[in-house]
């Protein structure tokens, strides 16, 4: 299963993406996390040690697999990346991109080449689970990554912006072949954030995330989140069974 995970700034994507991981793991699967935001919070949500070099800082190694000076491989050889860079973490391998794709969609600086074949790898060729934490667009995926994507989750809060994001995120999605793409609210408070919820969206979403004051404190101390308290425990394990339902 592939999972892409995107939303506005600020809604809990590095959290809903740690949480997945965790629990795809704990269910025994292998898992591979791709840190592809600019902020690469990833890494402290999953308690790794946050020190891995990113991908696209590795120059030597770019130049060695894509070239240089105006002649660049679109297609370079990546089979081997995922098994040499990244960390571990309860039973989750981490992968840290970087990120360069502001160039655009046509960009074909040796980075971007890289970075695209690496994560075309990773969604179109291998078995784990793949989970991407991505920035708000998607410029990452091409029409060809993108039609290898399962389900791009679009996390949302209790919050009007962050619901406009992810209808712009859509349009753009259904442009590089995602046809499935679901909702997941976060930071859920109570009854009236829920039936606020449900009227924005006009349907239900895939699932809850209650607020968590646990959480939030460790994300103020750049911690590691949990699945220990039940009730977010329930919320993933509700979403994830939704996602096989519909996918395994």
């Amino acid at each position: 299963m592939k999972i892409a995970v995107v939303g506005k700034g600020g809604v809990g994507k590095s959290t809903i993406s740690a949480l997945l991981a965790f629990y795809g793991a704990s269910r025994g699967l292998d898992v591979i996390a791709i840190d592809a935001d600019p902020d690469m919070n990833l890494s402290s949500c999953l308690g790794t040690r946050n020190d891995a070099t990113p991908l696209i800082e590795m120059e030597e190694l770019i130049t060695e697999r894509v070239g240089g000076g105006g002649l660049v491989k679109l297609n370079p050889k990546v089979n081997d990346i995922p098994n040499r860079f990244y960390e571990k973490k309860n039973g989750v391998k981490l992968m840290v991109f970087g990120t360069v794709w502001s160039g655009g969609a046509g960009c074909t600086c040796p980075e971007n080449a890289f970075l695209r074949q690496v994560l075309n790898h990773l969604i179109l060729d291998r078995d784990e689970v793949v989970i991407v934490d991505m920035e708000a667009g998607i410029e990452h995926l091409g029409r060809g990554t993108g039609e290898g994507v399962d389900a791009l989750l679009a996390v949302v809060e209790s919050d009007r912006r962050s619901i406009e994001t992810k209808l712009r995120i859509e349009d753009l999605a259904r442009d590089v072949g995602i046809d499935s793409t679901y909702t997941v609210c976060n930071k859920v408070r109570g009854k009236e954030d829920r039936e606020f919820l449900l009227e924005a969206l006009e349907k239900e979403p895939l699932g809850y995330i209650p607020y968590s004051e646990n959480i939030r404190k460790s994300s103020q101390k750049g911690g590691s989140v949990s699945l220990e308290k039940s009730s977010i425990r329930d919320s993933i394990e509700g979403i994830w069974s939704g996602l096989v339902r519909d996918f395994m």
